[in-house]
């Protein structure tokens, strides 16, 4: 019984860190700040909740400067699984684009439609989070600042197409170097056959000789 144990106790370990990795990762990643007049445009506001294990509830709250503005205005609010727009020239073009069915958000995107000229400027995103150990509860609050500029059409940057130029020319020449590697490969075995081809060639001979020789001499004794 006790060996039975200790084997199901790295057994049970070894479930429980399979079932933590399989849990969703939450990885905080920088919204896109380039937007296409006219067209759709997501602002990703990620906020990753440290302790996995720790039940949480959290609002998120956005704000808006325009470029010609000076102070943030209410923009959108997003509390107990309901959304609120606020500002009313986003009214029919604001949805929400984070976290689902869920009041412990880490997600708290959102995303515009019809994007216009007049959505250019300073986007804030404000996480407000609860975390509820068992003997209290712990607040905290996560500021995230997206200045997003509204262009006729998507620009790529210099940086972009180098970096692209050469994956290209790194793929030409990986397969340049593995036709001459298959060249070089197959020269050497040909070669190498060719040899083994003249060391059967010599040592038949020799053998063919040798036996000349022996019949030769057994036809001279008689």
């Amino acid at each position: 019984m006790m060996s039975a144990g200790r084997h199901l106790l790295p057994l049970a370990l070894l479930l429980a860190l399979q079932a933590t990795l399989c849990r969703g990762a939450c990885v905080e990643v920088d919204s896109d700040t380039e937007a296409v007049a006219n067209e759709g445009f997501k602002l990703g506001c990620i906020s990753c909740k440290m302790r996995g294990e720790v039940p949480a509830t959290a609002s998120v709250n956005w704000y808006f400067m325009a470029s010609d503005e000076t102070e943030f205005s209410h923009l959108y609010s997003y509390e107990d699984v309901t959304g609120n727009i606020i500002d009313p020239r986003f009214d029919e073009r604001l949805f929400w684009n984070g976290s689902k069915n869920t009041k412990d958000l880490q997600d708290g995107s959102i995303f515009i439609l019809n994007v216009t000229y007049n959505d250019t400027g300073t986007y804030r995103c404000t996480f407000s989070r609860v975390l509820m150990y068992t003997n209290y509860e712990f607040e905290t609050n996560t500021n995230k600042t997206i200045k997003m500029n509204v262009v006729p059409r998507i620009t790529r940057g210099m940086a972009s197409i180098l970096s692209e130029v050469m994956m290209y020319v790194s793929i030409i020449g990986l397969q340049l170097w593995l036709v001459v590697e298959m060249i070089y490969c197959y020269r050497k075995i040909s070669a190498a056959g060719e040899e083994a081809l003249r060391e059967s060639a010599a040592e038949y001979l020799a053998i063919a000789s040798e036996s000349k020789d022996n019949c030769a001499g057994v036809q001279a004794a008689e």
